[in-house]
């Protein structure tokens, strides 16, 4: 499990993460001449750096409940596998103050639970398979924390400016960018040893593994070239593969959840997408889906649970673009959003939950329309959504 996190600009934004969690959603039937089962609402958390707060919001009735306060400058969350707990990062760069801490969360009282102290300034983190071990990436290092205890253990030392950071689905080895040295850090989780760093390209950014763990991609932004590329990664052996060309200065990475295809944004004259076929490692055609963008703010993803739609945030033009990943052609905008960030889909793939910073508001919408379904006003996110 990896952390949900703000990417992009509008850091003078009122900016957080909007994580849904739960089942399918309330309204999931048993199956005939099945027990009936309790159905767990989807709750969603949108996480606030500047008020230095998160408030739940239930997607099903589309209500928010009461505000919970957390550390100074929240900016990142992760969640346990079971969704019992989630997990506060409260060091945002874009903060006057850091409290260098994570604040844990009981998801079925949402209430405070114990502050574990990290490194400077924690900006991410992920969670291995089995929730056992939370791994705090800061200016420090990668800062694990033992779940069952809530104790931070020591820190494992990665180089200058570690960045984004995920774990193969076995639960072995950790992947950590580092920005400053072009290169991806592995770390055997059983020891906490360090492993040979892995050249990359020039500004490493984003990262994903694979469903199956057998490659780990990484984004480079490569400012000044013609093109950004995507370093694919064997877990097998930590052997990079050949440069994958993209657009130009791409941003994220998101794939499919078969795993057949790696889909990357590139924002420099107008906003584009590249379909990588995992099983060559090979780029399709880049297709533009929304002009004009100016270079400007993030471009999140979220994908469908099905894996056939794919949602593209377009900060500038203040739209949404929903993509359909079976012919590789975007659908028409959803426009009059006001700088959206980042966005979510719910479990059942009903709804979709969009930050708009411009606004200091959360936009819903409904995906079998693709309309604006409600608008909650001052709160604005940072969308991301458990698996």
């Amino acid at each position: 499990m990896g952390t949900h996190r703000r990417r992009g600009l509008c850091a003078a934004a009122a900016a957080g993460a909007l994580v849904a969690l739960g089942s399918a959603g309330a309204g999931a039937a048993a199956s005939a001449g099945s027990a009936m089962r309790p159905v767990h609402p989807v709750i969603a958390y949108i996480v606030n750096t500047g008020a230095n707060t998160v408030v739940p919001l239930d997607t099903a009735t589309n209500t928010l409940s009461a505000t919970i306060t957390v550390g100074l400058g929240p900016d990142a969350i992760a969640f346990a596998p079971d969704g019992k707990t989630a997990y506060i990062a409260n060091g945002a760069l874009g903060s006057m103050q850091s409290a260098d801490t994570v604040t844990t969360i009981d998801t079925a009282t949402n209430t405070v639970g114990k502050t574990i102290k990290v490194g400077t300034r924690p900006s991410g983190m992920a969670i291995t398979p089995d929730g056992k071990t939370v791994y705090v990436v800061s200016q420090s290092g990668v800062t694990p924390v033992n779940t069952a205890t809530r104790t931070a253990g020591r820190t494992i030392k990665v180089g200058k400016y570690p960045g984004p950071i995920a774990i193969t689905p076995n639960g072995k080895t950790a992947y950590v960018l580092n920005a400053s040295s072009n290169t991806v850090i592995p770390i055997r989780l059983a020891t906490g040893k360090v492993g040979q760093p892995i050249n990359v390209g020039s500004e490493p950014g984003a990262i994903a593994i694979t469903p199956n763990g057998k490659t780990v991609y990484v984004v480079n932004f490569r400012f000044g070239h013609k093109s950004g590329t995507v370093t694919p990664i064997r877990t097998a052996n930590n052997k990079a593969g050949k440069a994958i060309k993209v657009g130009q200065y791409p941003a994220n990475i998101l794939i499919t959840p078969n795993g057949k295809t790696a889909y990357v944004t590139s924002d420099a004259h107008v906003l584009t997408v590249t379909p990588i076929h995992t099983a060559t490692n090979t780029a399709g055609k880049a297709v533009t889906v929304g002009k004009p963008s100016r270079g400007l703010g993030p471009r999140n993803m979220a994908i469908t649970p099905n894996g056939k739609t794919l949602y593209i945030v377009n900060w500038a033009a203040g739209s949404v673009i929903p993509f359909r990943t079976a012919t590789n052609t975007a659908g028409k905008a959803i426009k009059g959003l006001n700088a959206p960030l980042t966005i979510a889909i719910t479990p059942n793939g009903k709804a979709v939950y969009v930050s708009c910073g411009g606004t200091d508001s959360v936009v819903a919408i409904r995906t079998a329309t693709n309309k604006v379904q409600k608008v909650f006003k001052d709160v604005s996110g940072l969308i991301a959504m458990k698996p």
